[in-house]
């Protein structure tokens, strides 16, 4: 006599994989975290053509050329000296303007540099 037995198909738990599928992506989720680096808050000034007659000689130049060195009214000068230089001017004329032209070439960090520089004097308008 032979015994027959009973073949049970073979399954794969389809609940059980949803579960583990919903899990990892739940994991992923929560695991990449997307960073947003904050830049420094500025508005640029829009194109005024009053402001571009204005008289220079009223205003104090600052340079920053492709290298990173700063010309100030067109004379060299260090990161250092722009307070010094700048700070009698503003006691002067509290409302002078200050003219900042960069180099497309510039580091950014040199730009920061001077923006920082120019904030801790107290310059209130900066072309």
């Amino acid at each position: 006599m032979k015994i027959r037995r009973t073949e049970v198909p073979a399954e794969i738990p389809t609940s059980s994989m949803a579960d583990v599928a919903f899990l990892l992506i739940i994991f992923f989720l929560v695991a990449s975290f997307y960073s947003v680096t904050r830049g420094i808050q500025f508005s640029l000034p829009k194109h005024d053509e009053a402001a571009l007659t204005a008289e220079p000689e009223a205003a104090v130049l600052i340079e920053i050329e492709s290298t990173g060195a700063l010309l100030v009214d067109n004379k060299p000068m260090q990161l250092a000296d722009i307070r010094s230089y700048i700070g009698p001017k503003l006691q002067q004329n509290p409302t002078k303007s200050v003219i900042l032209q960069t180099s497309l070439e510039a580091p950014y960090q040199a730009m920061t540099d001077v923006f920082d520089e120019l904030r801790q004097v107290g310059v209130q308008n900066l072309v």
